[in-house]
């Protein structure tokens, strides 16, 4: 009898759904995301805080499918623009604008500014289907620089300057980029707990069997 305990990410990117399945594969559950299902509304990302959004997409996807489901909701925050782009990064430069265009759109809001620190920020939100939730988080400070540079990675990496490395985000390969991300700090955390992750999700989730067995038993 197979023993492992579904997982969904809510999310329909299969590399951000491998990347998770890599750093839990030691662990009993089957990782899904929502591609492995029916049709799903989307879920309106008008919260806040990445607490927020990221809590709105767990939650939804817990409820809708009767699982544990794990989104994530992350951003950029530049201190000389108040902390914008923040929860708004993916439409700050328009709807459908491209990675260079949001890129070109921070650089030229950037070109006067002095204080140039900046800081990536992840929340990844755990959920049941009746609405609990754990949270972890995961920030990497940097710079914004004054020229995109690198080809890897996506959105305001190239502009995203980490000192301790002396490169962009873009400039990084994949596996040195997740050892210092704000999202593989969140991920790294999740997975030092997630044992008791496990008997968390144990304890939250009704179990059908014994809820029949009770019955019989009246």
């Amino acid at each position: 009898m197979d023993e492992r305990k579904p997982l969904v990410i809510a999310t329909r990117n299969k590399g951000k759904t491998e990347e998770i399945r890599q750093i839990l594969s030691g662990y009993p559950i089957t990782v899904k995301n929502l591609n492995d299902f029916g049709p799903i509304p989307e879920v309106k990302e008008d919260g806040g805080t990445f607490d927020e959004n990221a809590y709105k997409k767990a939650s939804f996807a817990a409820r809708v499918l009767g699982l544990p489901a794990l989104a994530d909701d992350s951003g950029l925050c530049v201190n000389a623009l108040g902390g914008k782009p923040g929860v708004h990064s993916a439409r700050f430069a328009g709807k459908n604008a491209t990675d260079a265009e949001k890129c070109a759109g921070l650089l030229e809001m950037m070109k006067n500014a002095g204080d140039r620190s900046a800081a990536f920020v992840c929340v990844i939100s755990v959920a049941v289907p009746t609405g609990a939730a754990l949270t972890y988080e995961g920030r990497c400070e940097g710079m914004i620089a004054r020229q995109p540079a690198g080809q890897n990675g996506f959105g305001y990496d190239p502009v995203f300057y980490y000192p301790p490395l002396e490169k962009t985000f873009a400039q990084l390969a994949a596996e040195e980029k997740n050892r210092v991300s704000h999202r593989g700090q969140a991920l790294f955390e999740l997975s030092e707990e997630f044992d008791k992750v496990l008997k968390w999700i144990d304890l939250q989730m009704p179990v059908a069997e014994k809820l029949s067995g009770n019955q019989t038993n009246i």
